[in-house]
């Protein structure tokens, strides 16, 4: 299935205005609500030493600090939602997994792992304009998400657009350097999109 044109320019769209596809700054929304400062404040120190990581262990293990505190909403209820969500994607029942996930977005739409997590429940079920549509939110809400820009480069990449896959995958790399497979991934679709230097 091939992401249709009408969205997947809204995502693109998104894209650019998170600072994803050009070299500007993030642009946020003025309704969008600030983070909490400790939270924010441990997320920057997070990502600080994530892209100073000497090995791909230290990274895994600071990558996954990162997910612990996106994991976290601030609300038990969606949290809740979230942790039920999370057990229908491991069991494969995309239709839970998205009734859930679709009430979690609805309690808190400025949460971005929770966008992220029904993009993955509607990617593997075989919806991918759903699916480019929440990352494209999720990254509009934290443009750090190296997992959300992931999950586009793969969509974007299926649908035969590599020239905007490998910028997401540079993105994606840009705050998560220490992840092999997508520097394969990046390497391959430079010698496809750009050739090999003279």
């Amino acid at each position: 299935m091939v992401i249709g044109t009408q969205l997947l320019r809204g995502a693109l769209a998104s894209l650019m205005m998170a600072g994803v596809l050009t070299l500007s700054a993030p642009v946020r929304s003025d309704d969008a609500p600030v983070q909490p400062a400790g939270r924010q404040k441990i997320l920057d120190e997070l990502f600080e030493r994530l892209g100073k990581a000497q090995d791909d262990s230290e990274a895994r293990g600071i990558a996954g600090a990162i997910d612990r505190v996106w994991m976290r909403s601030g609300s038990d209820t969606a949290d809740l939602l979230m942790n039920r969500a999370i057990q229908a994607i491991a069991t494969k029942d995309w239709g839970l997994s998205q009734e859930l996930l679709d009430k979690v977005v609805v309690l808190d739409p400025y949460w971005a792992e929770a966008w992220n997590k029904r993009a993955t429940a509607r990617f593997f079920a075989d919806d991918y304009d759903g699916a480019m549509a929440d990352l494209a939110k999720a990254v509009t809400l934290e443009p750090r998400h190296f997992g959300a820009l992931t999950g586009m480069g793969f969509i974007l990449q299926k649908s035969n657009l590599d020239k905007r896959a490998l910028q997401v995958f540079r993105k994606a790399l840009e705050f998560n350097p220490q992840q092999e497979e997508i520097r394969k991934i990046v390497d391959k679709l430079t010698l496809d999109v750009e050739g090999r230097p003279i």
